[in-house]
């Protein structure tokens, strides 16, 4: 937001230099992020002073040029070759000197130098006003009146007008500081706190009055929640034109090209008082009627940069009795604006809906002054109190009478606010117990109306326009930001007591995960919580009626809470791809969403997606692709460092994975994973293998804290290896060899391994071999071989019986 401080100071006469004016808005909060100098001409003439022609005699070599002589005040007149052909003896002129910066109609910099045109020496320019940039004209040179001084810079003569602008970065909460009105409150504020009570100056509007009630309209406001307040008034016989050079200069030094006088005090009093005005030329509006109501959807509109557009059945739209003239709050009609051939307009001042027209902006992408201001909240009740500084205004440079009584339709007030302040919360929040005294000065500065006082607090009435002041926090935060966040004292001495942190809370449990992860080579990410709706359709197993909505979503891909951080995580697989890096491993910590019929539930998630090789490139090592049994091994490494161990494991195959696996404890899920499904990475252009493993955190949480760990010593004595080759039926599963060894020797075998699979010739049709290890040990002796050997028959006789095995 930029606000001129030059405009500011018509609302409080401070003789500050600019940077210390800004120094005590930030200071208030209101952030100035820069200061530009603004000069209506642009280097302000410096250099272009009046000099008088003292001679001037044909060119020599040249016949469109002239010789003058020049005398600048200073005793010593110079020479100029000048091409106008106005130029004459006895004029006084404008002469840009030697070293005098000039800009073209672009902006561009050039330098007036010493020079020689066709021979002969020119010390300067005798200049035009387009060369000065004080009008359009290049017919000749600038005459000017004949009692000006030699040598008066120029600049003393003509209306240059010296500016600064203060870039603020308004934070969305501070909607009453949209304005130079609101941000010369706040500066009235701080100044009082530093001993400076100076007057707050506001336009009277105590002259506005009824010429006649010749163009009456009549206005019928059929969605009131959607524009609470609604006013208007004609004015007729005015006359359009160009905008008086002081209203220009204002609007210019903000970043606002001026149009006409009408339009131009419409965009004056949006950014003197913070209301949006809206100007209608009359004589379009049908059947002398203004109706302010929705329209069907698929209606067209063509707005006033000539771009039809869609209406929604929610855009709040301004019609007469016919046709749609403008978007509440948004953007004009393309045939309802003020033209040079109008003479006159019905005035539109009103408040709308903060959240109707932010909603109505997104959906066609059009971000105005007007959208910028409704959408963040204006004063309800100031709505009047600018059409009236807005219609006299008008009068003052267009002409025309009042032609109507305002018709103001306000059927439901905007009440201000009550607060109850707690004397003892506001030190406990400030840390500083300031007086009283001044927190009632500094409230009564910021227009707060202190309505009783007791001895533990204060009963407060907060403006309607402060609509982000409603609880006590709110008010003790308005009082530290006046009362200056540099002037509370700390206290020399620091208080601080230990916490007793749960060894197995979330938090320790995901560092503790987290670092694993890193350490295996895991980049953690954070993706956002909205997704998009149709991510519903690449699964059966998500439901559209269990997604829980924004109800005023950012965009459509934003419009929802997500019930799987699978799509994603893919989507940031897809970004990462799709500029070289295909070798990823991610893993994240978050929550999806579902709407169920007994209530709305969140449900924590620890996700890993991995694809690509496991490896980076390199000499030393063979390039090897991830693959199911690495994420397994990861998984493993998780559930292993948090002492859970697995009951069940069962296969998974659905609309997500096109193989997978579960692993449960009891009845409850630990975690699924597997390789995700073609055409699901398809709807994310992803074409290379996608591994992906879906933790339910809140189980684990829960079987982590029952997990009781025990120490051992280190075993002393030396563990044995034994290996078989079984050649087996190929519907026997590695996990039947394991159950069935462990409950052949529960006490001396601790460990199973499957180090080799083979299927192919020389075996018998419908049977493979796996080469299994047995790892023996006793944790009190050194096994025998006697001891071995009967362990080792024992599991081959079982496994002879059991499974119909054979030793190869």
């Amino acid at each position: 937001m930029k606000i001129s401080y030059n405009w500011l100071k018509q609302f409080i006469k401070l003789d500050w230099e600019a940077e210390k004016a800004g120094e005590l808005l930030t200071d208030l909060g209101l952030e100035v992020e820069g200061i530009e100098t603004y000069q209506s001409v642009k280097g302000g003439l410096e250099g272009v002073i009046v000099g008088q022609v003292i001679s001037c005699v044909q060119h020599s070599n040249a016949d469109k040029l002239k010789v003058t002589r020049v005398d600048l005040g200073n005793g010593e007149p110079v020479q100029i070759v000048c091409g106008a052909p106005n130029v004459a003896e006895g004029q006084k002129v404008p002469v840009a000197t030697i070293g005098t910066k000039l800009y073209d109609e672009n902006g561009e910099e050039w330098k007036i130098k010493k020079g020689k045109i066709r021979g002969e020496e020119s010390h300067g320019m005798i200049c035009a006003e387009d060369e000065l940039g004080l009008g359009k004209s290049h017919d000749g040179i600038m005459i000017l009146d004949k009692d000006i001084a030699v040598g008066t810079p120029a600049a003393d003569i003509f209306d240059i007008e010296n500016d600064h602008v203060f870039e603020i970065g308004l934070t969305p909460n501070r909607a009453d500081a949209m304005s130079h009105w609101g941000t010369a409150r706040d500066l009235k504020a701080g100044l009082q706190q530093k001993d400076l009570s100076l007057e707050l100056i506001t336009p009277s509007v105590s002259n506005f009055k009824v010429d006649n009630r010749l163009h009456k309209f009549d206005i019928d406001v059929k969605n009131p929640e959607l524009a609470p307040r609604y006013c208007g008034v004609t004015i007729s016989g005015l006359k359009v034109t160009e905008s008086p050079s002081w209203l220009q200069h204002r609007l210019k030094a903000i970043g606002i090209a001026p149009k006409n006088n009408v339009v131009d005090v419409t965009n004056y009093v949006l950014h003197e008082l913070g209301q949006p005005l809206h100007a209608f030329d009359a004589h379009y509006i049908e059947g002398n009627k203004i109706e302010v109501k929705t329209l069907k959807a698929g209606t067209k509109f063509i707005t006033l940069d000539e771009v039809e557009r869609e209406l929604h059945e929610e855009d709040l739209m301004i019609c007469d009795a016919k046709k749609p003239l403008c978007i509440a709050g948004v953007f004009g009609g393309i045939n309802s604006g003020v033209t040079e051939n109008t003479t006159s307009v019905f005035l539109e001042s009103a408040y709308f809906n903060p959240v109707s027209v932010r909603k109505t902006a997104k959906r066609h992408g059009l971000n105005t002054d007007a959208s910028f201001r409704f959408e963040r909240g204006i004063d309800p009740n100031a709505t009047e109190y600018a059409l009236k500084r807005a219609a006299l205004l008008i009068q003052e440079l267009a002409g025309g009478d009042i032609t109507s009584d305002i018709i103001d339709l306000y059927p439901k007030k905007t009440e201000d606010f009550q607060v109850f302040l707690s004397f003892a919360n506001t030190a406990k929040l400030i840390g500083e117990e300031l007086p009283q005294e001044t927190i009632k000065s500094i409230l009564s500065s910021l227009e707060i109306k202190v309505n009783n006082i007791t001895e533990s607090g204060l009963g407060l009435t907060i403006p309607a326009y402060r609509n982000d002041v409603q609880r006590e926090a709110d008010v003790i935060e308005e009082i530290l930001r006046v009362y200056g966040y540099n002037n509370i004292q700390f206290t020399q001495k620091l208080n601080a007591s230990i916490s007793n942190i749960d060894k197995f809370s979330d938090h320790n449990i995901q560092n503790t995960i987290s670092n694993q992860l890193v350490g295996q080579g895991f980049n953690e990410m954070l993706a956002n919580s909205l997704t998009a709706p149709d991510y519903i359709s690449l699964s059966e197993q998500l439901k559209e009626e269990n997604n829980v909505e924004m109800l005023n979503p950012l965009s459509n891909d934003l419009a929802v809470m997500r019930q799987s951080l699978l799509f994603s995580g893919l989507e940031a697989v897809s970004y990462n791809i799709n500029r070289k890096r295909s070798d990823l491993s991610f893993f994240e910590f978050g929550k999806t969403y579902h709407n169920y019929e007994s209530g709305r539930i969140e449900n924590k998630h620890l996700s890993l997606l991995i694809t690509g090789n496991k490896t980076k490139e390199s000499w030393k090592v063979t390039q090897a692709n991830s693959d199911f049994f690495y994420l397994k091994g990861v998984v493993g490494t998780i559930l292993g460092r948090l002492g859970i161990k697995i009951s069940k494991t069962s296969p998974i195959k659905n609309d997500l994975f096109a193989e997978g696996v579960s692993y449960s404890l009891g009845k409850s899920k630990l975690v699924e994973f597997g390789i995700v499904r073609k055409s699901v990475l398809k709807h994310f252009s992803i074409s290379q293998e996608v591994l992906y493993a879906d933790f339910n955190w809140d189980n684990i949480l829960e079987f982590a804290r029952r997990t009781k760990i025990k120490f051992t010593d280190i075993p002393k004595f030396p563990e044995v290896r034994r290996d078989f080759a079984l050649l087996l039926d190929n519907t026997v599963t590695f996990e039947e060899i394991h159950t069935i060894a462990k409950q052949t020797e529960k006490q001396l075998l601790k460990d199973i391994n499957l180090f080799d699979v083979y299927e192919g010739k020389n075996l018998p049709e419908g049977k493979k071999s796996y080469a299994v290890s047995f790892t023996l040990q006793d944790d009190h002796k050194t096994l025998t071989d006697k001891q071995i050997d009967k362990i080792m028959n024992k599991l081959q006789y079982n496994f002879e019986n059991k499974l119909g095995a054979e030793l190869r």
